[in-house]
This record gives structure tokens, sequence and C-alpha cells, in this order.
């Protein structure tokens, strides 16, 4: 007789964990850029030193994603994503003992935060290869990567109304403690093992085909869109609020609240990208063509959206708009965001280790560009327009060279 299976299989506290580890690392990396307006205000920073403060997470961040990742493939990612969480969640809540010694010091916390993080999807990936079943997947990785959205969700306004009842320093407090209660959950609910099979290696190969993964179009391809989907992403978190204040005249508080929507709106279509496109490939079809179609639905349709922002006249529509834009890009957690685990199942973390550290730049340059744009010529308009050719860009490379089929050993 085979044994019954259980009303609660255990992959679904994995990926729930791993999605409450997403979430928490999104509003541990986004309370400052709500605390920092007054922090400069205590600290007497420049506008540069605010910038220099919110950026600094991403060198951290940028450094240990393809290391986070080769530790992930040969430890496992529930020790690293364990540890991970604990490092940050430490150095979160350090983060206003750091701000009052110095600059250098608040700096130093944020690299720090940034190293801890690097961690969360490599880390993630690797245990959803180890204990989601192949069918399930392309929603597991939605789940989770949509942390990031319900984690922005949650966090500016909460931020917000934490900084003006007690104080900047209590979201660093409390926010860093949610993480450290979750490391106590973790540890004792996940096991070493595994949920589903290893995928056989080639001749009992257990070395990272580093030349391969690198030469192989497909990978490729995933690595273009990572990095397109984040600069349309981060241009939408840093600048919808700034873009809702100036264009529509409304408040601050109001800009912040109306910025939330498209962040629910994608954490909504994610997870309904993610469901749809398991149900295609159960019910028989062609893995590649899933693929390719959520891949084109999110990347065409946040550039479609993105160009009609300018044309809005008013709050509404433009906030329409951008949620229509911010939605659309969510569908690709079903598109490259799951292809790793079609085009190099055993090597997936190693694949979004490199990927991310390249969508990782648009943090940095994406952002700044924006900012430039806008100030040369008065108006978004211009900047949307970049942003949407480049996802357009990635969506054609995803159509030629996108992949479903398993490609390296």
């Amino acid at each position: 007789m085979t044994a019954p299976t259980p009303r609660w299989p255990a992959a679904y506290t994995v990926v729930l964990l791993c999605f409450a580890a997403a979430f928490i690392s999104y509003i541990d990396r986004s309370n400052i850029s709500v605390a920092a307006i007054a922090m400069k205000e205590e600290f007497h920073w420049t506008e540069t030193t605010k910038g220099v403060v919110l950026s600094s997470f991403f060198i951290g961040y940028i450094l240990l994603q393809i290391v986070s990742a080769m530790l992930a493939n040969k430890y496992g990612g529930k020790l690293l994503l364990g540890v991970a969480v604990i490092w940050w969640s430490i150095w979160t809540m350090l983060t206003p003992a750091a701000a009052y010694t110095s600059l250098g010091a608040l700096i130093a916390a944020r690299i720090a935060l940034g190293l801890g993080e690097a961690a969360v999807f490599p880390g993630c990936i690797n245990l959803i290869g180890r204990w989601v079943p192949v069918h399930q997947r392309s929603r597991a990785v939605a789940l989770v990567t949509s942390g990031l959205s319900l984690g922005t969700v949650f966090s500016l306004p909460v931020t917000g109304w934490l900084v003006r009842s007690y104080g900047w320093p209590n979201p660093f407090y409390l926010f860093g403690a949610v993480g450290l209660v979750w490391a106590l959950v973790w540890f004792p609910l996940i096991g070493n093992g595994r949920g589903v099979a290893e995928e056989a290696a080639p001749h009992g190969a257990r070395n990272i085909p580093w030349a391969a993964l690198l030469r192989t179009p497909a990978v490729w391809a995933i690595f273009v869109n990572h990095f397109c989907h984040n600069w349309v992403l981060y241009v939408l978190l840093a600048w919808l609020p700034s873009y809702i204040k100036a264009t529509f005249g409304v408040s601050v508080a109001t800009a912040g609240l109306l910025a939330a929507a498209p962040s629910l709106v994608a954490f909504l279509s994610a997870n309904t990208a993610g469901t749809i496109a398991d149900r295609m490939i159960t019910a028989g079809r062609n893995r590649t063509s899933v693929r390719k179609l959520m891949q084109s639905i999110g990347i065409f349709g946040a550039a479609a959206f993105l160009l009609m922002v300018p044309l809005a006249t008013t709050t509404t529509l433009g906030v329409l708009l951008m949620c229509g834009s911010a939605g659309a890009l969510g569908c690709c957690a079903a598109g490259f965001s799951s292809n790793a685990f079609d085009v190099a199942p055993r090597h997936a973390e190693i694949v979004w280790g490199i990927s991310n550290t390249f969508a990782t730049v648009p943090g940095i340059v994406g952002v700044a560009a924006t900012g430039w744009m806008v100030e040369r010529t008065g108006s978004y308009a211009s900047a949307f327009l970049l942003t949407a050719i480049i996802a357009i860009t990635g969506g054609v490379v995803f159509l030629l060279a996108g992949s479903g089929e398993r490609k390296v050993a």
C-alpha cells in the first residue's frame, strides 16, 4: 500500500515560509525610504547624502548574489536562508544605533543588510526545487516573488504610521524582530532533506557547469528579461509616488497611498498567472509556449500601459494605467521567473543568482536615470518611454531565445 498524501504537504509549509522571508526582506529594505524623511531632518542630510544612504543597500545585495547561489547549491537553502534572515534582521535592528554613531556606520549597516538579503531568492529557489513538485513550481515561484509586492504595500503605510506616532527608529526595531520570530519557526519546521526526487546528474557529476550555463541562449534570455523586468519594477517602486504628486497635485500622504495600489495588483496578478501556467502545463500545453505567453503578457503589457500613462488627464486614470502596468508585469512570475527550473533544473538557484546580479543594476542605474531625465525634460514621458523600450527589448529577446525545455544537464 502507498502512504496516503498528507492533508498539508511539507511543500506548502516551505513555500509559505519562503514567501514570508521574501515579505520580511522587503519590509526591512524599504522602511528606510519613509524613515529617511525624518532622519534627513534630524541629521541635517542633503538630498545627495540621503540618496547615498538609500542606494548603499544595493552594494551588499549585488556582491553576494552568485556566492549565495553557490552556497545554496552546495549546502541547501534551509541553512542559508535561515542564517541570512537572522543576519539581516539583526542589522535592521542595529540601523538606528548605526545612524546615531556616524554616517559611515549607517552606510555600513545598510551594506550589511544587503549582504544578508542577497540570499533570499537563491535560497528560496533552491528550496522550491527540493520540495515542490514540477507541476506546481510556477505558482510556488509566483507566490514567493510576489512577497516583494505585498511587502511594499505593507511597509510604506505602516512605516509612515510608526514614524509619525513613535519615532523613526521604531520600524527598524519592530520589523527586525519579526525576522527573528520567523527564524524560531523556520528551523524546527523545515527539514534538511527533500520532498521530491533530485534531478539526475549526468554520470554522477556534481560540479556547477558554468560554461554550459553561460553559453546557452535560453539562459541569457532569462538574464536579459530579469534585467528588463527589474528596470520597470524599480522605476515604478521609486518614482510612482513622485509622479502622482507632481502630475496631479495630490498630497504626499495621498500619493503614497495611491502608489501602493499597483503593488497590490501585481501581487494578485502574479499568483493568478502562476496558477494558470501550472494548469496549462499539466493539461499538456507546450512548456515553451506557456513561458513565452506569460512573459509576453507581462513585459509587453507593462510597456503598453506605461506608454499610455503620459496621456492620463486625471488621477484615477493615471493610477489605473500604473495598476495595469504593474499587473501585467506580475505575469512575468510565470514567465522568466519560473523558467530556470525548465532550462537548468539542477542549477536553478545558480541561474537566479547570476540573473539577479544583472537585475540589481536597474535599482542603481535605472532609478538614477529616471530622475535625471525628469529633471532635464520636466516630464515623466521620456522616462516612461525609455522604460517601455527596455521592456519591449526584453520581450523580443525572450520570444527569440527563450525555451521551456531542459538545456543544461
